[in-house]
């Protein structure tokens, strides 16, 4: 019998096999398959991101300076097309919403002359790269059953009667300093369900609800048209951050009176109810 020692190979001796060389011909065929697969490759990613635009993020181009300072014109926004499926818009959030039939474009977009000039706007339109003239951005300031004002004895948008703080993004005039005034045009409306009341932050410029009000729905716009949330500009690389909402917003305040609206008419209907009740007993009793 061969001893451990004799059968054993030192690792040093051991041979490693050489690896087959690739011929030039064998790197000609990889570089043309890979040339091949690209454009599968680059379909692939379209679809998926299409697909995510559909339903997930979609990447928003802002087309006028309706939101300044909190938004320049040429930013771009990622809007979140899946919160309001999990919670109810709220006071404070920047909303994209569909204008279609509702409002008019704020931007008049020239239409393309050529086909391919029509694909390239469309795709660009799809990623957000290229405005979109029947799309809006706005603020919500007034949700269903809200009150909401302007102006109270200090100049401010009041909602459920609680005033707003609007000094932390109304638009402030980079060269004079001069912030806008919450509106130059006094106005009361109630938000009835399934509509929301919407004003740009450079109130001066934005045409939101308060000039709508003589349209169908008194200036205010359908919860149903609303695209998602803008949670944060990612391009221009200087400007990228988040889109929280403001702190004034936060008041509990607004809340508590917007929760008593929907609860009022079931709470005179109880009030109303008990001695009606109390009355049907006693003459039951008799």
């Amino acid at each position: 019998m061969r001893s451990e020692a004799e059968g054993a190979v030192p690792e040093e001796e051991k041979a490693v096999s050489p690896e087959p060389e690739t011929s030039d011909g064998d790197k000609r065929k990889k570089q043309g398959s890979f040339w091949k697969e690209l454009p599968i490759l680059i379909g692939v990613a379209l679809v998926l991101a299409l697909v995510i635009k559909a339903f997930a993020v979609q990447a928003f181009y802002i087309p006028s300076g309706s939101m300044e300072n909190t938004l320049q014109i040429g930013d771009r926004v990622l809007v979140n097309k899946i919160v309001y499926h999990t919670r109810d818009v709220k006071r404070g959030d920047i909303i994209v919403f569909n204008g279609l039939d509702s409002w008019d474009p704020e931007v008049q977009v020239q239409e393309p002359g050529n086909p391919v000039s029509k694909v390239l706007r469309a795709i660009g339109g799809a990623f957000g790269v290229a405005p979109n003239e029947k799309d809006y951005i706005k603020r919500v300031i007034g949700v269903p059953g809200d009150k909401v004002k302007c102006c109270d004895a200090k100049g401010r948008v009041t909602v459920n009667g609680t005033p707003l703080d609007e000094n932390s993004y109304l638009f402030t005039d980079p060269l004079t300093g001069e912030r806008n005034k919450p509106s130059n045009d006094p106005f009361e409306v109630t938000v009835k369900q399934g509509q929301l009341w919407v004003m740009g932050d450079h109130r001066e410029l934005s045409y939101d609800s308060r000039s709508h009000r003589g349209d169908p729905g008194g200036g205010t716009i359908p919860v149903s048209r609303v695209i998602g949330r803008a949670f944060v500009i990612v391009w221009p690389l200087d400007r990228i951050g988040t889109l929280p909402i403001p702190k004034t917003f936060e008041q509990p305040a607004l809340a508590a009176a917007s929760a008593l609206l929907p609860a009022t008419p079931m709470a005179l209907g109880l009030v109303g109810a008990v001695p009606i009740t109390y009355l049907t007993r006693r003459l039951r009793h008799r």
